[in-house]
């Protein structure tokens, strides 16, 4: 195994930051709709905006970060190996099969991972803060006439947001059980922190494919 650096300074601040803004306004969300009650109904709502438009400039500064690194170009979905992966992730890894993909400075993501964050910046993201704008400045745009959302009720946008809601929830709690499925189950938050990941070498790849056959 050799250490090699994968995830640099602001990805690691944006992957960290971007989790736990995401949780606090699933946390003061829910006491919006008086499902929990921690901070109080205005303080909730208080936190909530202050830590959306955090979330806004935080999303800014990564839409910056990936075109000018061209980091995004991790995220082009692509069906190559695609099966190979799913079949992995579903039976493989229980029997302790050897990953179909390789990870490395220029590819950090498998074919399913490609997918699924792609969905998640360019749907789920949108989503949920298109709709949290819209529903956070319903009355002042509407007074104002800014904008016209008078065909958009605001029980839709309080629905759609809420299922945005619950969707990036989901995608947390995925994305963390994933996060244990690496060489140990800590191994990607380890990398995470300090942007160094175990691989495997070529030298001992070749190895094990000749003594497989």
């Amino acid at each position: 195994m050799k250490k090699v650096f994968i995830y640099p300074k602001f990805e690691r601040f944006w992957h960290w930051t971007q989790a736990t803004l995401i949780m606090f306004l699933a946390l003061t969300g829910f006491e919006v709709h008086g499902s929990i009650s921690v901070f109080g109904f205005e303080q909730a709502v208080r936190f909530h905006r202050i830590s959306s438009y955090a979330l806004l400039l935080l999303i800014a500064f990564a839409i910056f970060w990936h075109i000018t690194t061209g980091e995004w170009r991790n995220y082009i979905p692509t069906t190559k190996k695609i099966k190979d992966q799913i079949k992995y992730y579903t039976t493989g890894i229980f029997k302790g099969e050897k990953h179909p993909t390789d990870k490395n400075e220029l590819s950090k993501l498998n074919p399913l991972q490609k997918i699924v964050y792609f969905g998640f910046k360019v749907v789920l993201i949108p989503l949920v803060v298109v709709t949290g704008i819209l529903y956070m400045n319903y009355k002042s745009i509407d007074e104002n006439n800014i904008i016209v959302i008078s065909e958009i009720p605001l029980d839709i946008l309080a629905i759609l947001h809420t299922f945005g809601a619950f969707l990036l929830i989901s995608f947390l709690i995925v994305h963390v059980y994933m996060t244990t499925t690496g060489e140990t189950p800590t191994s990607n938050i380890k990398a995470m922190i300090t942007g160094y990941e175990e691989i495997e070498e070529e030298i001992d790849k070749q190895n094990k494919s000749e003594n497989e056959k």
